[in-house]
């Protein structure tokens, strides 16, 4: 069984469903109000055990309800909670998200995440050490997905940052990470001044631009390459792109080729947007082989 380390954010979704997203000034009434487990690390630990990997989360949450709620969550989906550690005197954090009109809108509220610091990290570096792969968001400082860069860098060991929510990276942090998954927003953001083909161009087989319902494109060294997604009907789009994330690295860390990667990977998301929540539809690894 592969090993595999998350570094990054924990919280709780707060979610509202509408038939409408309102617009500012602008008072709309719901349908449904659920508190769900959420956070984009989080998310994407709970996606790589239900896909068979052995996974350690390193994060924070606060010391409070919803803290206790993520914790006993982690467990219940077999992710090894050694590390996520409580907060005192800080609450944990949360993402309050909108469904409407087939998409979401978000805003997330980072609370204990901005404890997840290097010095944090360079207590339990061993952890990171013996993984296979390691993955990071940008739901926690920079500070810190920087020094996880270098030092995966330095160990040797693959890293795959997933560089949302949207900010600029230091071309430092380009160059270590192993793989980026941003999608269209994220790469305009990451390489700005660059066309699409240009950046694909610039870093080959370590860019994997993500495009939604038609798929993820990559430049292989030779030619750009799109490995389409598959057509479903959705109920939440929350958290398709964690589980994308997940599934990619869980197949890379397997030693599976970058095209049969993301075809399982396309797969895993495309399944996970069936269920509401997102991390209600994320399927186990028998789920997405079946329908492959």
């Amino acid at each position: 069984m592969i090993k595999v380390a998350v570094v990054g954010s924990a919280s709780m979704d707060l979610v509202v469903t509408s038939p409408k997203r309102p617009g500012a000034g602008e008072t709309v009434l719901g349908e449904s109000f659920k508190t769900v487990p959420g956070g984009k690390g989080a998310n994407q630990a709970v996606a790589a055990a239900r896909l068979g990997a052995d996974v350690y989360m390193i994060g924070c949450v606060g010391d409070d309800h919803y803290g206790k709620a993520i914790l006993q969550n982690f467990k219940e989906n077999g992710v090894h909670t050694d590390y996520v550690e409580p907060v005192t005197q800080t609450k944990s954090g949360t993402a309050h998200i909108i469904l409407a009109e087939g998409d979401n809108s978000i805003v997330v509220v980072k609370g204990a995440n901005d404890h997840v610091t290097p010095a944090y990290v360079e207590k339990i570096q061993h952890v990171i050490r013996e993984s296979d792969i390691v993955l990071i968001q940008q739901e926690v400082p920079e500070e810190t997905v920087e020094y996880v860069s270098n030092l995966c860098h330095k160990l040797g060991v693959p890293l795959l940052l997933n560089p949302a929510p949207a900010r600029a990276l230091s071309e430092n942090i380009i160059e270590k990470a192993t793989y980026l998954t941003p999608n269209e927003h994220e790469a305009s953001v990451l390489f700005n001044g660059l066309s699409r083909e240009e950046a694909l161009k610039r870093y080959p087989n370590k860019v994997f631009i993500t495009e939604g319902k038609r798929g993820v494109r990559y430049y292989d060294g030779e030619k750009e390459v799109l490995v389409p997604s598959y057509e479903v009907e959705a109920v939440d789009t929350t958290g398709a792109g964690d589980t994308f994330n997940a599934a990619f690295a869980v197949a890379l860390a397997e030693g599976k080729k970058f095209k049969e990667s993301l075809q399982l990977a396309n797969r895993a998301a495309s399944l996970s947007v069936t269920k509401f929540g997102a991390q209600g539809g994320m399927p186990t690894r028998e789920e997405v082989e079946g329908s492959l």
